[in-house]
């Protein structure tokens, strides 16, 4: 069983930067696809990014290429998201997934095994 924690959200303006960091405990953490989604009040839950177990291949959400970054560290097993550039849209909980896949990398929420409690993160305008 792998418990998920994110840190690092908070209330910032539009424009500003933000990272948030999760860790994981009581698995082996280079054995999964780690991401992050994001849910914002009377919205579908959304795919924000994910990694491979090596760190080498990523995907984004659209509404944030080129503004978020997804990075990970095994050795710390850890799994990090740097937020530039934020708007107000990018108002949600931010939450850390982990899938049961090295290699997997998977946008749908119901393919991810474990979860974090989430972070509120609020950009103002």
């Amino acid at each position: 069983q792998v418990q998920l924690e994110e840190s690092g959200g908070g209330l910032v303006q539009a424009g500003d930067s933000l990272r948030l960091s999760c860790r994981a405990s009581g698995g082996a953490v280079n054995n999964y696809v780690l991401g992050w989604f994001r849910q914002a009040p009377g919205r579908e839950r959304e795919f924000v990014a994910a990694l491979n177990w090596a760190g080498t291949n990523s995907y984004y959400g659209d509404s944030v290429k080129g503004r978020f970054t997804i990075s990970r560290d095994n050795s710390e097993s850890t799994v990090s998201l740097q937020m530039n550039m934020l708007k107000p849209e990018d108002t949600a909980v931010y939450y850390c997934a982990a899938r049961m896949s090295r290699e997997r990398i998977a946008m749908t929420g119901d393919l991810y095994n474990y979860w974090g409690q989430g972070t509120q993160v609020t950009v103002s305008s």
